[in-house]
């Protein structure tokens, strides 16, 4: 984004209502890196204008430990090697001799660990994003530029000690450096002019290359959940039908490793739980041979479902997205014929879909990236790793939908199903995931930020519980969120949640009746709103209420107890997520 791109975008915000408060934390002025970034959080946060407040000039680690974070969403902090050492600036007029330079280091050594503290301890408070020095460093080290020298190399391990640190820390996000190496090249990210004039180091290219950055870590995009793939001249090389098993390939011998890597990667994504689908135009038994008698680096464990046979591609994509339980916007679709590509665009407007280049090394390369992109988030849950075998035993219980309620009542009895409810902490990072991303089975579609649910959940009042589940086919880990207050014998449910891979296992009843039960209430309010996916839960409150809910709508223990199916789950209590 240029400079003139930046101020027009918040020309036109100026009448937005203000509601996105941040601190930016950094030594030098913020000048129009603050611009930068404020045009790019309109644009991923469109009618909710920035406001950025920042500290002292010449003081970071002090700004930060004086942060107050009342009314502020996130904690921006841009570190530079200035900060660290005010010898390693162009500004400073404290020398370079090779007798300072263990000083320098210790100097160093020190402000780091300052730094490091103070982040951790705001990172606790308020969502924090850090960026780490991407500026050069000074020339004033006795090797020439081609040679490391060892203070250089000092200063760059002390660094990514402190990098490996940070990235541990939850609640906290860190400019990833080698993806701002690909933004804004270092020779063209340094403006000795500014710096030495206004106290502002960086030239407009860089200022917008690391705005745009942090832009993304405040506001991540939502990941993909799942990913549908071709099989022939997309997952291998080769056609399966005229070449067989033995003919397919994806290493260097056959000149396909391209092939190869894009397996390792959805073999990557598949193990930190992306739904990964096939949709090919095959003889299953040749398909399933295939698997069988080569040795790819995607499993037959790694896919559910595969597709495989003569019909559209479309009518697969269909099939897939029923058996995920998700909305096309969620998946991505590769294929490396375009007229397939167009062909399930066209049904799917809101799926990217997308051609595989198999003959274009850089195009396959920038594909792997964006794959990265696309699906990455900032850490896994134990529920991310049940996904795919969750979906698999999904199947056995839809079935259930459509059986009498004697054959359900036999076999949910039999299945030892095993429920319980934690008291979550406001960390529990799968309980915000769960209010955020799920659609149908929500009580009204609100969402919040990291900041909102951390206020929401300091509150005394404010109770949370994480439902989690097992059988014996297998555990599904926590699978259901309910947030509200308790006051006067009722109970008021302000967000309720629960996962599709839940459904017809009565766990809907079994919250209700726990939060009866353990509050001793005797009636439940809902902060009940119809979205355009809460269908499911929509009619699951009609078969309680015997009428279609409504905003405010109560329901007390008696109407509960009418209308309570048999449940069969072992619950227990208390125990932390």
């Amino acid at each position: 984004m240029k400079l003139i791109e930046a101020l027009e975008v918040m020309k036109r915000a100026a009448s937005e209502v203000a509601g996105l408060r941040i601190f930016l934390a950094c030594g030098f002025t913020p000048l129009h890196l603050q611009t930068f970034l404020s045009a790019e959080l309109l644009v991923s946060t469109p009618r909710k204008r920035p406001e950025i407040e920042s500290g002292l000039f010449g003081d970071l680690v002090g700004n930060i430990e004086r942060f107050e974070p009342r009314g502020i969403e996130n904690l921006v902090v841009v570190i530079e090697w200035s900060d660290i050492d005010l010898r390693l600036a162009a500004r400073s007029g404290g020398g370079w001799r090779v007798s300072q330079m263990a000083s320098i280091i210790d100097s160093a050594h020190e402000s780091i660990a300052r730094l490091e503290r103070a982040i951790a301890g705001a990172s606790v408070q308020i969502p924090t994003v850090v960026c780490t020095p991407s500026l050069p460093l000074p020339p004033m080290f006795t090797t020439p530029r081609t040679e490391e020298s060892p203070p250089e190399a000092q200063l760059r391990c002390a660094l990514a000690s402190f990098v490996e640190h940070l990235s541990q820390q939850p609640g906290l996000r860190v400019v990833n450096t080698q993806y701002l190496d690909e933004l804004s090249p270092l020779a063209g990210r340094y403006d000795l002019k500014s710096d030495l004039t206004s106290g502002f180091p960086y030239t407009l290219q860089h200022a917008s290359a690391v705005g745009k950055v942090l832009a993304d870590l405040i506001r991540p995009r939502a990941p993909k959940k799942g990913l549908i793939t071709d099989l022939d001249d997309t997952l291998w090389a080769g056609i399966l039908g005229d070449d067989g098993a033995e003919g397919i390939s994806w290493d260097l011998e056959h000149k396909s490793q391209m092939h190869g890597l894009y397996q390792q990667v959805l073999g990557s994504l598949g193990s930190s739980g992306v739904l990964i689908g096939v949709a090919s135009k095959n003889d299953p038994s040749a398909v399933k041979s295939a698997f069988e008698e080569n040795n790819l680096l995607l499993t037959q464990k790694d896919i559910f479902p595969f597709e495989t046979h003569w019909s559209r591609k479309s009518e697969s994509v269909t099939r897939i997205l029923k058996t995920w339980n998700i909305s096309a916007d969620s998946v991505l679709f590769i294929d490396d014929s375009p007229m397939e590509v167009a062909e399930v665009q066209t049904v799917f407007p809101d799926m990217e879909c997308i051609v595989f280049p198999k003959s274009d090394y850089q195009a396959i390369w920038e594909l792997l990236g964006h794959l990265r992109d696309s699906f990455g988030k900032s850490a896994q849950t134990e529920e991310d790793l049940l996904r795919t075998a969750s979906i698999r035993q999904a199947e056995i219980w839809r079935e259930l939908e459509n059986s009498s309620e004697n054959l359900a009542d036999d076999f949910l009895k039999a299945a030892e199903s095993h429920i319980v409810f934690h008291t979550s902490e406001p960390v529990d990072q799968r309980a915000f995931e769960l209010v955020n991303k799920t659609n149908q089975f929500n009580l009204n579609g609100k969402r919040f930020s990291e900041r909102e649910w951390r206020n929401l959940l300091s509150d005394p009042e404010v109770f949370l519980l994480a439902v989690s589940y097992k059988d014996k086919f297998g555990s599904l880990g926590v699978i259901a969120v309910i947030m509200g207050r308790m006051y006067a014998g009722k109970v008021n449910v302000n967000s309720w949640v629960m996962s599709c891979r839940a459904f017809s296992r009565r766990i809907e009843y079994q919250c209700l009746q726990y939060i009866l039960d353990a509050f001793g209430a005797d009636e439940i309010a809902f902060d009940y709103a119809a979205t355009p996916r809460n269908t499911p839960l929509r009619k699951f409150l009609t078969t309680l209420l015997g009428s279609p809910p409504v905003p405010g709508i109560r329901l007390t223990k008696d109407q509960f107890l009418t209308k309570v199916p048999r449940l069969f789950h072992l619950v227990e209590e208390n125990a932390h997520v």
